[in-house]
């Protein structure tokens, strides 16, 4: 019967020393995954596609973009007090240190042309100026449609502020002049 006792105790030291062991395991794997997450290195067993990569930035992109709406149109304005076109696409692509031109007009030749059918979240529509021949106005595609794509932009027009705007919008389909990718 002693001996019962023994081995019962035995059992009972045993098993609170696992479950000591297990919290204390617990608690280590809890700490060491709050750790600072800037010295961890990410081993993937298969890479990223181009596409998973870049959708999640082109979101990211259009998320901080969409932050922006309603703020005040401002000829020449590239910062969170007002916006022109060109300053808003130029602001935001900063932020995640992507460089584009500051300059809407310095857009004709920058990023690689596509056609309006393979527009992507992300890529920027240019246009003409309403009163030049030259391209006057930026912005940057929401929701990829082709021709009815939905588009962000500071608009200099009656809103004068950062909206969206549906390309199919006979204003500014009829300036429109082409689609560039630059990410």
């Amino acid at each position: 019967m002693s001996e019962n006792r023994n081995l019962m105790k035995y059992l009972k030291l045993i098993i609170l020393s696992v479950t000591v062991l297990f919290i204390a395991y617990a608690l280590y794997s809890k700490n060491n995954t709050q750790a600072d997450q800037s010295n961890k290195t990410i081993i993937l067993e298969e890479p990223l596609s181009i596409v998973e990569t870049n959708t999640s930035l082109q979101d990211s992109i259009l998320n901080f973009g969409k932050e922006f709406l309603g703020t005040p149109y401002v000829s020449a304005g590239c910062n969170v007090d007002g916006f022109d076109c060109s300053g808003f696409v130029y602001f935001v692509f900063q932020h995640f240190k992507i460089n584009v031109p500051r300059s809407s007009v310095d857009f004709e030749n920058f990023g690689k042309e596509i056609p309006i059918e393979n527009v992507q979240k992300g890529d920027i529509l240019l246009f003409l100026s309403p009163t030049r021949n030259v391209i006057g106005h930026v912005g940057i595609v929401l929701n990829p449609k082709g021709i009815e794509s939905d588009f962000i932009h500071a608009s200099s027009g009656k809103e004068m502020k950062v909206i969206i705007r549906c390309l199919s919008n006979q204003g500014y389909t009829k300036r429109f002049i082409k689609a560039v990718r630059v990410l």
